[in-house]
């Protein structure tokens, strides 16, 4: 894409990186809390209520419960989505889906967002795994410093990255519908309205950022359930696990629990998704034609 380099692509990731994950974070951590319930000692898992388990967090521990967590992510989240989209744009160029043939190319959209994911969650998965056990009920870390601390001295370096595989493949196809879903939904709209579609753009953004958040986020909750027993594992009474075998977590889960505990906060994980999806897009494109329109001017000084 003209007019654009590496760092634009990594000044405007970051900012939508930060957006997204700052607006959303008290629904993440209502998502946190029901995965990690185990189902096998509370009758009522299945039954938790979003708007309860929310009044409960702030009456028991006030509005800042919501916030356990969040330097964690504000930490990881900037670089981690700078990675992210410099990485998709970069593949989508190379793979030609830049090209103005008036086609849209899903396979390519898809291919470069996973390759987009296998990098940004190499950044960012130690800060998830310490932002998920900050998130805890009754968490025994005093924030971030003081979780990475006791984690190196209990645990060691690995236990940041136990996760790492089950992000990725949770990831892959979450980015795959993800992305492809967005450049879809951003043509139909274009098509539907083309008059519109120029005027309106931040609407296209919001419109199609959401609903691929929304189906992805939905398809890939397993894996989050997941990701989340692995990242909690030992803290607060949580299970430990022999290893991060993905199908063994899953038997585990199922045999206990049954599979129901699978889908352990697919309705917070869409809410989450959906807008934080339409928060990122919409703050990226914004930023990404500001400093297009910025290099320009610059230029012609």
């Amino acid at each position: 894409m003209e007019g654009h380099g590496s760092w634009q692509y990594m000044a405007a990731g970051s900012v939508a990186g930060m957006a997204e994950h700052m607006a959303m974070f008290p629904v993440d951590t209502l998502k946190t809390r029901m995965q990690t319930v185990a189902c096998s000692s509370s009758p009522h898992c299945h039954n938790l209520n979003v708007g309860r388990l929310l009044a409960s967090i702030v009456r028991s521990e006030g509005p800042s419960g919501l916030y356990r967590g969040i330097a964690a992510m504000g930490l990881g989240a900037g670089p981690a989505h700078a990675a992210y989209f410099t990485v998709y744009e970069l593949c989508k160029d190379w793979l030609g889906g830049n090209r103005q043939d008036g086609r849209h190319h899903p396979l390519i959209h898809a291919a470069s967002g996973v390759a987009a994911t296998v990098a940004s969650d190499a950044v960012l998965t130690p800060m998830d795994v310490v932002k998920q056990r900050l998130q805890l009920q009754s968490s025994p870390y005093n924030g971030v410093k003081d979780c990475v601390v006791k984690m190196l001295r209990d645990e060691g370096i690995k236990a940041f990255y136990a996760s790492y595989r089950t992000t990725i493949l949770m990831n892959a196809p979450f980015t795959a519908v993800h992305f492809s879903t967005y450049e879809a939904a951003k043509k139909i709209i274009a098509e539907m309205a083309p008059e519109k579609a120029t005027e309106e753009k931040l609407l296209v953004h919001l419109t199609a950022g959401g609903a691929a958040g929304a189906l992805a986020g939905a398809v890939t909750t397993p894996l989050d359930v997941v990701k989340t027993r692995l990242q909690c594992q030992g803290v607060c009474g949580a299970e430990k696990f022999s290893s991060s075998s993905i199908h063994m977590v899953m038997k585990r889960i199922v045999a206990k629990e049954g599979p129901r505990a699978l889908l352990q906060g697919l309705k917070p994980r869409v809410l989450f998704h959906a807008p934080a999806a339409a928060i990122c897009w919409s703050t990226y494109e914004a930023m990404k034609s500001f400093l297009r329109r910025y290099t320009r001017e610059a230029s012609a000084q």
